[in-house]
């Protein structure tokens, strides 16, 4: 249906979809100094603007609003309807705790009983 519009119609109404996209999403992602924001997400990569960045591969690191939530290792990128689709190898979430040097049993002591 878009199709019999104008053409600056039809850019006008794509600039207004990837702003409201831009502004609804918290996650972004930064490569050194540059951030740029991440429109759309699943499992195995995200999307971003094509219009901000033309091209990235490497290690990222992923932020949902001031919160590091993990680093992502990009190893392709496909630029689709004005989005640069970017697929990553793996993804290391990032925890608030140092990670266990032990095992931990499923019977865990509640607590320490004092000697009778």
């Amino acid at each position: 249906m878009l199709e019999f519009l104008p053409k600056d119609v039809r850019e006008g109404l794509d600039a207004a979809r990837k702003r409201e996209q831009r502004r609804r999403s918290r996650l972004h992602v930064q490569l050194g100094d540059a951030v740029f924001p991440v429109l759309r997400m699943w499992d195995r990569g995200f999307a971003l603007d094509a219009a901000r960045v033309s091209r990235l591969r490497g290690l990222v690191d992923l932020y949902d609003g001031p919160r590091h939530i993990g680093q992502c290792l990009i190893v392709a990128t496909v630029e689709e309807n004005g989005e640069l689709i970017c697929e990553f190898k793996h993804a290391t979430v990032t925890r608030d705790r140092p990670a266990l040097d032990f095992w931990q049993g499923e019977n865990l002591a509640a607590g320490y009983l004092p000697k009778a």
